[in-house]
């Protein structure tokens, strides 16, 4: 027990510090993602991602560059307790015998094992961090589109659009009007598909690299610097191998209840597809990826290590 809580203790600050460094990463993700498609022979409100950071900057100041992050870091606790908690009962059932090291196909699947359990704690806590994140550009896409034509202020409308206080404040709105707890889960399916996957990957990476940078299995005696490059790829393979299900989440969480543009998933997948191409599917891939690395870089939870 003492070496569990241990991992969890550790596991809770890296994931502190992986929110820290990789936030503002994410909120630009969102932001692109979320953003509408322009009408014909207009140009989108953010071109990219620098000058996502440049309006969010000019209009909200760095602050906005953490929108949303209340939500995952109050339950990075739990997030963390479940993936070691899960991913550690795969690992006792998969070794072949007690201490064996688990094999790279090993790691796949208990990582796939615990993507299925932490879906249900990612998924509401994604949810309310989504639509903190990704508001304002929701809010202000037309009335921007004007300012900018007339020389306004983009600013200034949004401020009055905002339509949630907090994490507290969009939960409480989603349980009221959303069907109750029903409504926290909306984009669960594509959560799952992003979660499973990307963790049978990264653990998988994760382990396959260590291997090769220690020159076999015995992986015990790598150094910080080796299992920050691990974690850093590691973080790199998740996202490259599931991201579009990543803005299929996104787009179908912060979709407006009242007046829904997506079905579903499947739905939100196709108008993706019909409207922007293959290319829509990876809105926000640059900020995504830069984020990966130094992001998981920061993180390389302790149960990580003793795998």
């Amino acid at each position: 027990m003492g070496d569990v809580g241990k991992d969890l203790t550790a596991g809770t600050v890296s994931g502190a510090a992986q929110l820290v460094v990789g936030h503002p990463f994410d909120t630009i993700k969102v932001k692109l993602q979320s953003q509408p498609t322009p009408p014909p022979a207009q140009p989108p409100r953010y071109a990219g991602a620098a000058g996502a950071v440049r309006q969010t900057r000019a209009a909200e100041g760095p602050r906005g560059l953490y929108k949303g992050m209340g939500a995952p870091l109050a339950t990075v606790a739990a997030f963390n307790a479940v993936l070691f908690t899960v991913r550690g009962q795969m690992e006792a059932v998969l070794r072949s015998e007690p201490g064996a090291p688990l094999t790279i196909g090993q790691q796949v699947v208990a990582g796939a094992g615990a993507g299925v359990a932490v879906s249900f704690l990612a998924c509401p806590t994604e949810l309310i961090k989504c639509r903190l994140q990704a508001q304002s550009v929701l809010a202000t896409a037309a009335p921007a589109a004007a300012a900018a034509g007339a020389g306004g202020v983009a600013a200034a409308t949004m401020t009055a659009a905002v339509k949630y206080g907090g994490p507290i404040d969009v939960a409480k709105q989603v349980l009221k009007s959303e069907g109750g707890t029903r409504g926290l889960f909306k984009g669960l399916f594509p959560t799952l598909a992003r979660e499973v996957p990307g963790n049978a990957v990264m653990f998988g990476v994760y382990e396959a690299t260590k291997q090769v940078l220690a020159g076999g299995q015995d992986t015990s005696q790598l150094g910080r610097g080796s299992l920050i490059l691990a974690g850093g790829l590691a973080g790199a393979s998740f996202w490259g191998s599931v991201y579009p299900t990543d803005v299929v989440k996104s787009v179908t969480q912060v979709d407006d209840n009242k007046n829904p543009k997506y079905s579903g998933s499947m739905d939100a997948f196709r108008k993706i597809l019909a409207a922007d191409g293959v290319k829509g599917l990876y809105k926000g891939f640059g900020p995504a990826m830069a984020r990966s690395v130094p992001a998981n870089g920061a993180s390389v939870p302790a149960s990580w290590r003793t795998s």
